[in-house]
């Protein structure tokens, strides 16, 4: 069990996983919590961490930062995925490590297993293929970091763990349409383009500023001027990558934040099976159900109210063809989600709207 009068550190607390975190934290009583923003510590400069880690009285460490998008971030900017999120682990567990912190979290990805791995993927399903080239850089860096922390653990009887969530959504989201990823996408391009349809340029507008330049694929998928006027005789469509084939599990950062509070307070071993066994040094993080992303378009489609035509791009990829967790490890030890789909998906889009 966390002890409420720990002092724990977030980073990443501005991050859609960290800021769950941190609300999960405050929800439950806890108020020695550490928090800083890049602009007051960049988790890539070795030196600054290990300045900040001495100069703190830190017990506990959950690592949400990190550089992260969908499949075209990851296709645009692969030397940036590795390097960041290289430097942010190696630095951040490592000192934790040097100043005898003893419990760390690390939030690592489901795509760091193999591209036709078997479904459900289970955690030895690690290291057994060949990665999804499109966010192969990312999932390496990932991947580094659970052995980090497990090598930690050997060496040095820390106990460091890793969760691997499943395409997580929810409030706090990256909604730029450049570097999304699906969901958040998918609610942005249905809200554009039922502002569009009805010829709210203010309300086009006001998006543009919260969340960011609308790509100009994008803009004309939508009949839309750069001024943001709607082109004569045009008529807005939402365009989405790939077939639609793909499909993908989706679980709410809120459960997510949930689960990993979960794993950071469980015992070094923890009865699983009917025996004492060790609680395993990374757990797969998810709602055990798949679903294709042309039928969470349309979830998404008909949450946001549009009533327009939805065009894929079959010459964008659809990524690795499915992704289902196998969550039967942290099942066993008493973890479930609790946000459905749909409740989740008309909770993001208010959230969205009250921005």
């Amino acid at each position: 069990m966390l002890n409420q009068n720990e002092c724990i550190y977030v980073a990443g607390h501005r991050g859609m996983v960290g800021a769950a975190i941190l609300r999960r934290l405050q929800a439950l009583g806890f108020s020695n919590i550490i928090t800083r923003s890049h602009a007051e510590l960049d988790l890539t400069d070795q030196q600054a961490v290990r300045e900040f880690f001495r100069s703190e009285d830190i017990d506990l460490v959950v690592l949400a930062a990190a550089r992260v998008g969908g499949i075209q971030a990851n296709n645009d900017y692969p030397a940036e995925f590795i390097y960041i999120n290289t430097m942010i682990q190696a630095n951040v567990i490592h000192q934790a490590y040097q100043v005898g912190i003893k419990r760390l979290l690390f939030l690592g990805s489901s795509c760091v297993y193999p591209k036709y791995a078997p479904q459900p993927m289970k955690e030895e399903h690690l290291l057994t293929g060949t990665l999804e080239p499109t966010n192969e850089p990312y999932a390496i860096a990932k991947i580094s970091g659970i052995k980090m922390c497990e090598s930690y653990n050997r060496q040095y009887n820390t106990l460091f763990r890793a969760v691997m969530p499943a395409n997580l959504y929810g409030p706090f989201d990256n909604f730029h349409l450049e570097n999304s990823h699906v969901i958040a996408a998918l609610i942005r391009k249905f809200h554009l383009a039922k502002l569009a349809r009805s010829g709210d340029i203010a309300g086009i507008k006001h998006d543009e500023e919260i969340y960011g330049t609308i790509p100009a694929d994008i803009r004309d998928s939508m009949a839309l001027s750069t001024d943001n006027e709607l082109k004569k005789g045009g008529y807005p469509q939402v365009l989405l990558w790939g077939t639609g084939g793909a499909y993908r599990e989706f679980l709410h950062v809120d459960d997510m934040a949930g689960a990993c509070l979960f794993v950071m307070g469980l015992d070094p071993c923890r009865s699983s099976g009917g025996s004492d066994s060790p609680v395993p040094p990374f757990l797969n993080i998810g709602t055990g159900k798949n679903i294709g992303i042309a039928q969470v378009a349309e979830m998404v489609k008909e949450i946001v109210g549009y009533e327009g035509e939805v065009v894929y791009d079959r010459t964008k990829p659809d990524g690795t063809p499915r992704k289902l967790l196998d969550t039967s490890r942290i099942n066993s030890l008493g973890w479930y989600p609790e946000i459905g789909l749909r409740q989740g998906l008309e909770d993001t889009y208010r959230w969205y709207l009250q921005q």
